[in-house]
């Protein structure tokens, strides 16, 4: 048997720049339980070799020619729903974001994210996770706050966002690009947050940092910290990330 046969996740570059794809493949040699199986230059290419290699994850780029990345998500989507996307940029326009949401990309990395959040991000989003830039995310959680899908609105909102790390969220991205309903049926909280832990849940919400809560709410960061990870505890959460995305769920903010 192969290498390629025995790692977990198989992935395919769609990428227009070969300088690009072999400094991917580089990066993602370093791995154990990644491999690259096959590469493709636009993103017609990349739907033939899909159905050619049968990729765990394609990390596919906005920008090609012939037929661009977020059109062959959509595609795929469609075709091969097992499959799982990740698109890979240098664009963060929120019409890119959103419209690669909306075609069914699990996530949504920039060129230049850091090897091992790159990893993380193939890893959770093989998982059927869903992982943003934190910058990406806390724009993605101020949309559809701002545009009535949270609590209180027509549709639940399921977004994350973490103001210290790159973000993965259990579920969220899918509920939250294609409007499905998120916290209608989850249990109630075994403890219920305090008045000042909802406070400071939606500025943990809005991607600021425990500093910029201790700041805002004129408390120490020790004060920040101990709300913050009582927060975690309540939601039975391990990151600020999760936390977001059940606050989103749960209609909390």
């Amino acid at each position: 048997m192969s290498e390629v046969e025995n790692v977990k996740i198989k992935v395919l570059l769609a990428e227009d720049h070969a300088l690009t794809r072999i400094g991917l493949k580089t990066v993602l040699s370093r791995t154990s339980d990644i491999a690259v199986i096959g590469e493709a230059e636009n993103g017609q290419d990349a739907i033939d070799k899909v159905e050619e290699l049968k990729p765990d994850v394609v990390l596919m780029d906005v920008g090609m020619p012939i037929m661009d990345g977020i059109e062959a998500a959509g595609k795929l989507r469609l075709s091969h729903p097992e499959v799982n996307i990740i698109m890979l940029t240098s664009h963060d326009n929120d019409s890119d974001i959103f419209a690669s949401l909306s075609a069914g990309a699990g996530g949504y990395c920039l060129k230049d994210v850091l090897p091992e959040r790159l990893y993380t991000a193939i890893r959770s989003v093989n998982a059927g996770d869903i992982w943003l830039d934190s910058s990406i995310a806390s724009r993605v959680v101020r949309l559809y706050n701002s545009s009535g899908f949270a609590a209180g609105g027509s549709k639940a909102a399921s977004s994350p966002i973490d103001s210290q790390d790159s973000s993965v969220a259990h579920d969220a991205p899918r509920a939250a690009a294609h409007g499905t309903h998120s916290f209608s049926n989850l249990p109630s909280l075994p403890e219920p947050l305090s008045p000042r832990e909802l406070e400071v849940l939606g500025l943990l919400v809005d991607g600021l940092s425990n500093q910029e809560i201790a700041d805002k709410l004129i408390i120490s960061l020790a004060t920040a910290k101990t709300h913050v990870r009582n927060i975690l505890n309540k939601l039975a959460v391990d990151d600020r990330t999760q936390a977001a995305v059940q606050a989103m769920r749960r209609g909390l903010v």
